[in-house]
């Protein structure tokens, strides 16, 4: 197959590390944008992507681009695409669509535009008036930006942030995908002790694990794009068995969590197990008051709770100020807070390192980031 273009949907913010992701897997050909990373790869990096990429969203296939002030335009663009390549005469082929700074401003319009275009594509292959769609789905994205339509197919389905480890969340959890971000920022190594006081549902932690035991994070579910003809099963058996192969569970690790609600450690300690980590991973029911951190040059990656209300918002308030003051004198730790609050260098007793712009959801955060001492480096021949 020919060289393709694929393009990592992202969170705002996170576009470096998803770009460093994408160099690891061996993809140097790339363009950094808002929200995406384009990168050029074969059928092989559609299986890879998607088991791999832990911070990215989806995995799109970029099928074409070109300018769209009018419908005929739009129409014209969409049919000249290669879909029959892709979509065979049974496949579904839903399409969605969004608008922005654009002509082509009515949503629906577009979306059945692409989908009238794509049916005359369909009917010169296949020389058929009519498509049951009752096989395997591909889902068609119509993107519109300042004039410039943008087609797509979706090759991952449920957002990659579902790793399939967890079956129940607690309130507002974290997703997988700023957690991962989080471990990533940090320059936490396995060797070191990791902490997260507030863990909640235990995401932080278990995505720390899996990183130390490089476990591709895609591993316990499935794609649409395996169900593809033009992806071959060998393709997907391939990719997971490199999986396999990579994954390291003979490295020790010293990785705990706590949290004051006793229900949020059920449900962490039933997503660990899901993950195949729940002996190696600490968790349990205590207030921060209690933490001691144990060890040298350990890394505190965590996202206390911000509360709404005002007794909560007392209660998280208090939470920091007892946080800052059990860390203060843990020279060798370094520490990481995603947190909304404004204030929060203040709760915590001393200014961070370095500040960091990222967004959980929809709300805008910072990572507050403050540096310990590393470990010494290790001497040539022990590396």
């Amino acid at each position: 197959m020919a060289k393709l273009q694929l393009i990592a949907t992202v969170p705002m913010g996170l576009e470096a590390i998803v770009a460093r992701e994408i160099k690891d897997l061996g993809y140097e050909e790339m363009v950094v944008e808002n929200g995406r990373v384009t990168f050029t790869g074969d059928e092989n990096a559609i299986a890879r992507a998607n088991l791999w990429l832990r911070t990215a969203d989806r995995i799109l296939i970029k099928m074409g681009q070109f300018p769209a002030t009018t419908f005929d335009e739009l129409f014209e663009g969409t049919k000249a695409l290669e879909w029959p390549e892709w979509i065979p005469e049974n496949g579904e082929f839903p399409v969605q669509g969004r608008s922005h700074k654009s002509q082509l401003s009515s949503v629906p319009a577009c979306q059945g535009i692409v989908k009238k275009a794509i049916v005359e594509k369909m009917k010169q292959q296949y020389g058929t008036s009519w498509f049951q769609e009752t096989g395997p789905r591909y889902v068609i994205e119509v993107a519109l930006l300042n004039d410039i339509a943008t087609l797509t197919l979706d090759t991952t389905g449920p957002s990659l942030h579902k790793r399939g480890y967890r079956k129940l969340v607690t309130e507002a959890p974290l997703k997988e995908t700023m957690a991962a971000a989080m471990v990533l920022l940090s320059r936490w190594a396995p060797d070191r002790p990791f902490v997260d006081p507030f863990c909640g549902s235990g995401t932080i932690p278990i995505e720390a694990a899996m990183i130390a035991w490089n476990m591709a994070p895609g591993l316990r579910r499935t794609f649409p794009a395996e169900t593809w003809a033009a992806v071959p099963a060998s393709v997907w058996e391939q990719a997971r068995e490199e999986a396999y192969d990579l994954f390291r569970d003979d490295i020790p690790l010293d990785i705990s969590g706590s949290d004051i609600d006793a229900s949020a450690i059920e449900v962490a300690q039933a997503a660990a197990k899901a993950a195949g980590l729940s002996k190696e991973i600490r968790l349990e029911v205590s207030p921060v008051a209690k933490l001691r951190p144990r060890g040298d040059y350990g890394c505190l990656i965590t996202n206390p709770p911000y509360g709404e209300r005002l007794g909560e918002r007392e209660d998280a308030e208090k939470a920091l100020r007892q946080l800052g003051s059990i860390t203060a004198p843990l020279n060798t730790w370094s520490t990481f807070i995603l947190s909304p609050s404004k204030q929060l260098e203040h709760y915590f007793g001393r200014p961070a390192t370095k500040k960091r712009k990222l967004f959980n959801g929809r709300i805008e955060c910072a990572l507050y980031q403050y540096f310990g001492k590393l470990p010494p480096r290790k001497p040539k021949e022990e590396e």
